[in-house]
């Protein structure tokens, strides 16, 4: 009994590297579910200089690429001297929306800032980052 418990052991892992390449990975519709449902124009813009004091809008543009509506459930900076403004209502199949980013230029030298967006479709938030350098007035 106790040989036929290792001959079936040793039969089954004989046999499991001839099944781990049965299955395509591209023609996997699992695989095609994963990939992003918005395509961004730009995840991370670069500003340059800025004037002190002044705020500055930066606006990042996107596609809907599903086949179904996509609505933006959250937007969150990642600090107070941010605000933002998005798209509030469905965006279509195919039709473009956007994320505006207000900074308070308040401060001179570098910063880089994110936004923290979260869809419909995901909700895993997307990172977008923006970057410059205020410069004294």
């Amino acid at each position: 009994m106790k040989k036929l418990k290792i001959t079936a052991l040793l039969a089954v892992l004989a046999f499991s590297p001839f099944y781990a390449g049965t299955f395509s990975v591209e023609n996997n519709p699992i695989v095609k579910v994963i990939t992003d449902a918005i395509k961004w124009k730009s995840e991370s813009i670069d500003v340059g200089n800025i004037p002190q004091g002044k705020p500055k809008v930066i606006r990042f543009e996107f596609t809907n690429t599903t086949n179904k509506p996509i609505v933006i459930e959250n937007v969150a900076p990642s600090c107070g001297c941010t605000t933002a403004d998005y798209t509030k209502t469905p965006i279509l199949p195919g039709k473009k929306g956007f994320v505006e980013a207000s900074y308070n230029a308040a401060s001179a030298g570098a910063f880089m800032k994110t936004v923290n967006v979260t869809t419909s479709d995901s909700k895993t938030p997307k990172t977008l980052s923006f970057k410059g350098t205020v410069v004294a007035s």
